[in-house]
């Protein structure tokens, strides 16, 4: 994964929060009903389905987040929201002190529990700067907000 080009020029508008909540939803859809590399590749990225457990209601979420790998080839996410000042609910959930740790990871080709790693100080600063050479973009986001951006790692 390692040598694999992630460089993408952004060719898109950016949704809203409340598009991105629907995208997500109508994407876990479609990518649970095909295993088809032009459902799981959305806008030159690769996709995975996060299931996590709501830190209120206790139920199961899902939701369909793009990858970036880093160079020891983990899939990383980043909780941007679009640069929303509130993080998104699938972060706020994995943040959940009383959740067990583990999420379930869904990619085109299997499944795996992880347990997640919300990346902090020089680790996350150097990871981002790496993601933003590939995925530039994302600096728009961080510029957004007052809040760190997060980024997770999730290992398998």
């Amino acid at each position: 994964m390692e040598n694999e080009n992630q460089k993408i020029e952004q060719f898109w508008e950016t949704p809203t929060h409340s598009q991105i909540i629907d995208i997500s939803h109508a994407h876990v859809e479609a990518l649970e009903a095909s295993n088809d590399d032009n459902v799981w590749q959305q806008v030159g990225m690769h996709h995975i389905i996060l299931t996590t457990t709501g830190r209120r209601s206790g139920n199961e979420h899902k939701c369909a987040l793009p990858v970036w790998h880093d160079t020891a080839g983990h899939r990383v996410v980043v909780g941007s929201f679009a640069g929303a000042d509130k993080e998104p609910d699938w972060l706020a959930n994995l943040r959940d002190k009383n959740s067990n740790g583990e999420v379930k990871i869904r990619t085109q080709n299997g499944e795996y529990s992880s347990v997640p790693e919300i990346l902090e100080g020089e680790e996350r600063d150097l990871l981002w700067n790496q993601l933003c050479e590939d995925r530039a973009w994302y600096n728009d986001y961080q510029k957004r907000t007052e809040r760190v951006i997060p980024l997770i790692r999730f290992p398998e």
